[in-house]
């Protein structure tokens, strides 16, 4: 079972074995003889890449759990908390990967040396929680799903600029001013195309009526590292997260534009798996996070 996850989640039978410190052999012969214990075809195998088939995929779910169940079991014979062992299998957006979790690795690891984080990322990642010990998510006001999450922390979608766009192309004073700023935009859908231009604003304190506004395309990614560093270039406007945003807006690398309206609030989320018991791993690691995390959000203006 460990080497079939391997194989999946290294993407190869090679790196599975670099992975595992087997041969290749090894690997091979261990993958085989569990399709024929299961009597099914868990992966197509062509030359150039490898792909789960519908039972692989099933089989693959119940497979973490499986194997998390018994990690958990080793860990629970540690006498302290300080003997933690395993991994943390995370699922993260992109920006959340990078900028919420990325610069927290080091004190981790200082905390819980034998704990090991794997953290794969996607830019929709809600219809996968079931896959991995906790997903990380922003979300927005209203969201509900049934997923057994814990709110971190909750913040405001903002429009920025950087002052070299801004002295290239004026500071909007109105909502109707950015007809004329180039848009550098996120899919909010996925599978979200590029005909919709329209950017959505609300009155920040939440008394009045939306406002639509179509602006000139630029730049569309699900990234939103991408649409980051591109504004922080020049390069249009961004719709950002104020509380990752914070930073560059204290230095003035980025400005706060029309600071009466949001694009909307958010909440990031962490969800586990709706098995009854969360690994003591997991829970640690959730708990870490909340000791850094602002006790109050910052909010904007009038809210």
């Amino acid at each position: 079972m460990r080497v079939f996850q391997k194989v999946v989640d290294e993407g190869g039978f090679a790196a599975a074995a670099r992975a595992l410190d087997l041969s290749p052999a090894a690997v091979t012969r261990l993958f085989g003889d569990l399709e024929q214990h299961l009597g099914a075809r868990l992966m197509q195998r062509t030359t150039r890449k490898l792909a789960l088939t519908e039972a692989g995929e099933l089989y693959l779910l119940r497979v973490r759990a499986i194997l998390n169940e018994i990690d958990d079991a080793e860990a629970a014979v540690g006498s302290s908390s300080q003997e933690l062992n395993g991994t943390v299998h995370v699922l993260a957006s992109p920006l959340l990967a990078s900028y919420f979790l990325a610069p927290q690795i080091g004190k981790w690891r200082q905390r819980y040396p034998k704990v090991t984080l794997e953290i794969a990322i996607d830019p929709f990642p809600q219809s996968r929680v079931d896959e991995f010990d906790v997903t990380f998510m922003a979300v927005n006001e209203g969201y509900d799903a049934n997923v057994v999450a814990r709110p971190l922390a909750t913040t405001e979608w903002i429009v920025c600029a950087s002052p070299t766009y801004l002295q290239r192309a004026g500071t909007p004073q109105h909502p109707q001013d950015l007809q004329r700023h180039d848009y550098l935009k996120f899919p909010w859908q996925q599978g979200g195309g590029t005909s919709n231009r329209k950017l959505r604003l609300l009155p920040a304190n939440g008394d009045g009526e939306p406002v639509e506004v179509e602006m000139p395309l630029a730049l569309q990614s699900v990234s939103f590292d991408v649409l980051y560093r591109a504004a922080l270039d020049g390069a249009g406007v961004a719709v950002l997260s104020r509380l990752l945003a914070e930073r560059h807006l204290g230095s003035g690398d980025l400005v706060h534009l029309l600071p009466d309206w949001i694009f909307g609030r958010l909440t990031v989320f962490a969800a586990v798996p709706s098995r009854k018991l969360m690994p003591a791993r997991t829970r640690a690691f959730l708990d870490f996070l909340c000791e850094w995390l602002p006790p109050q959000p910052p909010r904007m203006a009038g809210t």
